[in-house]
C-alpha cells in the first residue's frame, strides 16, 4: 500500500482560492457586490452548505481550499500567527474557524478535505513579513529562522484538524527564486505529519512542461500546470503520486471554463488510467459558491 492510495481512489478533485484580495475585492466579480469589508466578516459571509452543494454536484473526489496567500489573512484562527504577528485573533486570522466548519460540510459526502498553504508567508504585509523574517525583496530567499516560524503557524492549524485533513499543498517553495532546498523544506512535512501521520505534503516549484517532484520525502506531485494538456507517463514520479493542478478558467479562480465537459471526461479517464490524480481550479464566490458553469462540465466527468 502507498499513502496517497485514497487520494488515488478518489480519482478528481476541486481547488478554490478564497482571499482578500479576490472575494474581498469589490472590482472582483467573485465579491458579488459585497464591497470591501473587514476581513472577518468577509469569512463570515462564507456559507459552507452552499459550497457542499456546489461539490455534490461536481461528483468531485476531494477539495482544496487556501488558508491563506501572500498577505497575512487566514481563514481560520491561529495563535501562533498572532503571537509572531502581533496582532488579535479576527485582525488577520478570521476568528470563525471556516476549515472546521468545511470538513463538518464536507464529511457526510465523503468528500475529503486537503488545504493550501506557502512558503513565502505573509509578505504582502510588510511589517508582519518582518516579524517573520520574510518579505520583498524575496529573491534573498528564505532562511531557517524565517521557515521554523511559518511552519509553527502550519503546525498549530496541522495538529488542530488532525486526521480531518487529507493533505498539504504548499506553494512557493522555489529553489531558484526562494532559493529553498530539502533542509528548508523539512520543518513544513513535520508539521503536516505531527498533525496527522498519513496526511500526504507537497512542495510547489512552479510550472513546469512535465510532472516533477520538488522535495525528497513529498507524497504527491504538485503538478502545477496551465492547461490540461499533460498526461502523466506512470503513477508514481520518483516514489511520488502523479497530480496535476490546473485551472478550468482562463487564468486561475476565474469564472467560465476552456473546456467541454467531454474533454474534461476523456481527460480525466486518461489521467486516471495512467495512475494519476487530476485537480481543476475553480471561480469560488464570497458567499462558498462555486460557479455554476464550471460545476456543470465536472459533472460530466464519469467515475471509473
Amino acid at each position: 500500500m502507498h499513502i496517497a492510495d485514497r487520494m488515488k481512489e478518489k480519482q478528481w478533485g476541486v481547488f478554490t482560492h478564497y482571499l482578500n484580495g479576490i472575494q474581498n475585492n469589490p472590482a472582483n466579480i467573485l465579491n458579488q457586490g459585497a464591497g470591501a469589508t473587514p476581513w472577518n466578516d468577509c469569512v463570515n459571509d462564507f456559507d459552507v452548505g452552499k459550497l457542499a452543494d456546489s461539490l455534490a454536484r461536481s461528483g468531485a473526489g476531494y477539495y482544496f481550499i487556501t488558508v491563506m496567500q501572500g498577505g497575512g489573512t487566514m481563514i481560520a484562527p491561529n495563535a501562533t500567527f498572532d503571537a509572531i504577528a502581533g496582532t488579535k485573533p479576527g485582525q488577520f486570522c478570521a476568528e470563525r474557524d471556516l476549515v472546521a466548519e468545511i470538513y463538518d460540510a464536507l464529511e457526510p459526502l465523503g468528500t475529503d478535505l486537503y488545504l493550501y498553504y506557502t512558503g513565502d508567508g505573509p509578505y504582502a504585509e510588510p511589517e508582519i513579513g518582518k516579524r517573520f523574517g520574510f518579505t520583498e525583496p524575496r529573491s534573498e530567499g528564505v532562511t531557517m529562522a524565517f521557515v521554523e516560524k511559518w511552519a509553527a503557524v502550519l503546525e498549530e492549524y496541522a495538529v488542530r484538524y488532525g486526521t480531518r485533513v487529507k493533505g498539504w499543498w504548499i506553494d512557493g517553495c522555489y529553489r531558484g527564486y526562494f532559493k529553498y532546498t530539502d533542509e528548508l523544506m523539512e520543518p513544513y512535512a513535520r508539521a503536516v505529519k505531527k498533525g496527522n501521520p498519513d496526511a500526504l505534503a507537497a512542495m510547489n516549484d512552479g510550472v513546469f512542461p512535465d510532472y516533477r517532484k520538488n522535495y525528497r520525502n513529498e507524497d504527491f506531485i504538485c503538478g502545477e500546470f496551465n492547461t490540461l494538456t499533460v498526461i502523466p507517463p506512470s503513477r508514481f514520479i520518483d516514489g511520488a503520486q502523479a497530480h496535476l493542478l490546473a485551472p478550468l478558467g482562463e487564468t486561475w479562480g476565474r469564472p467560465g471554463s476552456r473546456y467541454s465537459g467531454r474533454y474534461l471526461d476523456c481527460f480525466t479517464a486518461c489521467v486516471n488510467e495512467a495512475g494519476g490524480v487530476a485537480t481543476y481550479d475553480c471561480a469560488l464566490y464570497r458567499d462558498g459558491t462555486i460557479d455554476p458553469d464550471q460545476i456543470a462540465v465536472l459533472s460530466k466527468i464519469r467515475k471509473g
